[in-house]
């Protein structure tokens, strides 16, 4: 659910999606970009946990994981990485995007992993592309290479993310995204990704 990185969520509006949608649907949600570009975590404690009481009370049992995207100027630090562990409430599926290279590190895996915030590995243009499972709950999101939310996918390239996938040990849960929008490729390697998944 991208409206929610640009929008605050109203209850009544999430209801609404809830009710309408199948009965074992799933919203992933994104946490707002006020939070994460602009307030870097920073005195948003209230602000998070309107958000949190906000998503849980519209879509309740059809909540799926909190994805938190921040942007490529926030370089791997210990006070940012602490910032991010001690701000984030547990009892939801959270998960961090990064997108400078210095966060793809054994140490953020670690410390993420203590307080179970899932790791998003990514395909992106400038960043490493590995296939990254610190908790039970793996999340990939394809966004385009080499142009950025447009370009298509070669299927060598998403059948090697596949077996990555499944190579990456004992997973509850993966999901993967295609953010490459622009025009058909990221319904085209979705359908791919559905077909390699179904037929391994």
């Amino acid at each position: 659910m991208n409206v929610t990185f640009y929008r605050f969520p109203r209850p009544e509006a999430l209801l609404k999606w809830h009710d309408r949608s199948p009965e074992n649907f799933k919203f992933f949600v994104k946490a707002p970009k006020l939070i994460t570009h602009y307030k870097m975590f920073k005195e948003s404690e209230r602000m998070l946990g309107d958000f949190y009481a906000s998503i849980y009370e519209g879509l309740s049992d059809k909540l799926g994981c909190v994805l938190f995207q921040l942007p490529s100027r926030v370089p791997y630090t210990e006070e940012m990485l602490q910032r991010i562990i001690e701000i984030l409430d547990p009892s939801f599926d959270n998960v961090v995007e990064f997108r400078d290279a210095g966060w793809w590190n054994q140490k953020v895996y670690k410390q993420l992993k203590k307080y179970n915030i899932s790791f998003c590995g990514i395909s992106h243009p400038k960043l490493p592309d590995d296939v990254v499972k610190n908790t039970p709950l793996l999340y990939y999101r394809f966004h385009g290479v080499p142009v950025l939310y447009k370009s298509e996918y070669d299927i060598n390239f998403v059948n090697q993310t596949a077996d990555s996938i499944k190579a990456s040990g004992r997973i509850k849960d993966a999901y993967v995204y295609f953010n490459n929008t622009w025009g058909t490729g990221g319904i085209n390697n979705g359908r791919q990704m559905q077909e390699l998944v179904t037929c391994k």
